[in-house]
């Protein structure tokens, strides 16, 4: 079964632009909101000093568009490499790895993705359209909108993206990697049988 290969993403930077910052710029906007972060704890947490952070980047939001550009950039890549595959366990298969790689990568950035959207800049039309590039690269067609995929697709890449960022913590990348790649793809896995609601019944309180 061929499988997408797995460089380090961030060698893909234009020369000169330094990733640590981006990344550490990237968790601390999903962790406290863009307000709430300044340039000054961004330059703590990339060991830098703010006059090097100057450098590179005009202004904080110089440093957000950054790292939004790199997700997006990640999604277009995926997408381009697993465009010609069927949809299927392959193609699901090959954007999960992808996924993992990235996490491991840029574990600030993948937090940003999924922390950001109620957060300022609030309603940032860009995640929504990598969010679309996402869906697209597992091939999943708004225009006939499938429920169940949606909510699995949802529940295994929160799942993994959470579990990939803790390996990352833990140091133990390389321990976890096929256990993080082989739970995604069950949790992204039809059900044998369909799962009926209709007998239940809540209890009397």
């Amino acid at each position: 079964m061929p499988t997408l290969s797995q460089p380090d993403s961030r060698a893909e930077l234009p020369s000169g632009i330094p990733a640590d910052i981006i990344d550490h710029a990237a968790a601390l906007f999903a962790r406290r909101g863009f307000d709430q972060t300044s340039m000054q704890q961004i330059a703590d947490a990339a060991r830098q000093t703010r006059e090097t952070l100057l450098t590179h980047f005009a202004s904080k939001f110089a440093i957000y568009e950054a790292a939004i550009d790199t997700l997006r950039a990640h999604m277009r890549q995926v997408l381009a490499d697993v465009r010609d595959l069927p949809v299927g366990p392959e193609r699901d298969r090959a954007v999960v790895e992808a996924g993992v790689q990235f996490t491991y990568d840029w574990p600030g950035v993948s937090a940003l993705s999924s922390g950001i959207a109620d957060s300022e800049p609030d309603g940032d039309p860009q995640l929504v359209e990598i969010g679309m590039i996402a869906y697209e690269a597992l091939g999943i067609d708004l225009k006939q909108l499938d429920m169940e995929r949606i909510v699995r697709v949802t529940c295994a890449f929160s799942g993994m993206g959470m579990t990939a960022m803790q390996a990352v913590r833990t140091g133990l990348t390389r321990e976890w990697r096929a256990h993080i790649v082989q739970t995604t793809m069950d949790a992204l896995r039809p059900a044998a049988t369909p799962v009926s609601y209709t007998h239940l019944t809540l209890p009397t309180i």
